[in-house]
């Protein structure tokens, strides 16, 4: 009866993709200062689901879309568009600072919608 909460597997993956995403602008604050390091980062997830854009969604193994496993996901990073000067890095702090603001945003959205459904599933059986 419950085999597939779908909800609850888009909001772990919500929340994979966002601990994923800061682990990437985590590592492009720490080498701010590297020359010639360019900054990386990976599409948001809105972009991913929606299978718009550059970013569409695509298999990458047998039963991928179709709600069955959907553990060890794999995020594709990409060089993010920004200036670069020669000897430089492409690193802005203020534009990594803001990404991190949002991903704790997208982190929190994941926990709230996780915690709204498992309340929905608890009343409906009657627990709460």
């Amino acid at each position: 009866m419950f085999n597939t909460l779908n909800v609850f597997n888009m909001a772990r993956a919500m929340a994979e993709h966002a601990a994923y995403r800061q682990t990437v602008v985590a590592r492009n604050i720490a080498n701010a200062d590297t020359p010639g390091y360019r900054a990386r980062d990976i599409a948001p997830f809105p972009d991913l689901v929606s299978g718009t854009g550059e970013f569409a969604m695509r298999a990458s193994r047998p039963a991928h879309l179709n709600g069955a496993g959907n553990g060890g996901l794999q995020w594709d990073e990409f060089e993010a568009r920004s200036m670069f000067e020669p000897g430089r890095n492409t690193v802005s702090l203020e534009e990594e600072m803001v990404k991190a603001a949002e991903i704790r945003s997208e982190h929190d959205r994941a926990l709230a919608i996780y915690r709204s459904s498992l309340n929905i599933l608890r009343s409906s059986l009657g627990r709460v």
